[in-house]
């Protein structure tokens, strides 16, 4: 009786502790997996001619950012274009209002954060950008998906890059050190002034980790 007690006992303590290692270990992640749940909307633009798009715009520069041209020579443009979208059954004041709301959406796609992921200790390789460095260790970076992003191509969505803060610091050769990060993924929108050779650039991130681990990742 006693030992299958004992037996009882030292197998639901293996059980706990296997439970425990696992809860322990990160959630592997993806870029992908950053971004939030796909919301449709309706885009009229994406029917429209390359004529009718170059139209939208001369009419808005004319209309809602002024014109070099005189005053008595935009009235007519516009009235020209305007008629000239009317005969294609378009309607200018319609479209800009819908410019309004597509802009909106597509912001909300590259900036929204998947809250799936928030409050989870989560793993995720990526490429570091350093932002600030301590005895020749990084203790702040920028995590980005691809090599060149922010410096030698445009910056990624802000929800495609991570603000990654590790006071133990991480010694790198240089830019776009492939690293794996592990800790709690957090939403926390900021803006970090990025030093280039030729300025400096704001980058807009969507995504904060206090790193329990960087390491080394090929």
């Amino acid at each position: 009786m006693v030992k299958s007690i004992t037996l009882a006992l030292v197998a639901a303590l293996a059980i706990a502790a296997a439970s425990a290692a696992t809860a322990a270990e990160p959630l592997k992640v993806t870029w992908v997996d950053l971004l939030p749940e796909d919301r449709p909307y309706h885009d009229p633009f994406a029917a429209l001619e390359y004529s009718q798009i170059s139209d939208l715009a001369q009419l808005f520069r004319i209309e809602a950012l002024g014109s070099e041209e005189t005053a008595e020579a935009n009235s007519a443009k516009a009235k020209e274009i305007r008629e000239r979208l009317a005969s294609q059954g378009l309607d200018p004041d319609w479209l800009f209002e819908q410019r309004v709301i597509v802009m909106n959406q597509r912001r909300l796609a590259a900036t929204e954060p998947n809250p799936e992921l928030l409050g989870k200790n989560v793993s995720i390789p990526g490429y570091l950008l350093p932002l600030e460095m301590v005895d020749q260790k990084v203790v702040e970076f920028l995590l980005v998906p691809t090599v060149g992003a922010c410096i030698h191509t445009p910056p990624p969505p802000a929800n495609q890059m991570v603000l990654v803060r590790y006071p133990n610091g991480f010694e790198v050769d240089g830019l776009y050190t492939p690293v794996l990060i592990s800790g709690e993924m957090r939403a926390q929108r900021q803006t970090q002034a990025l030093q280039l050779v030729d300025g400096q650039a704001d980058i807009e991130t969507t995504y904060l980790v206090d790193a329990l681990t960087v390491e080394a990742f090929e």
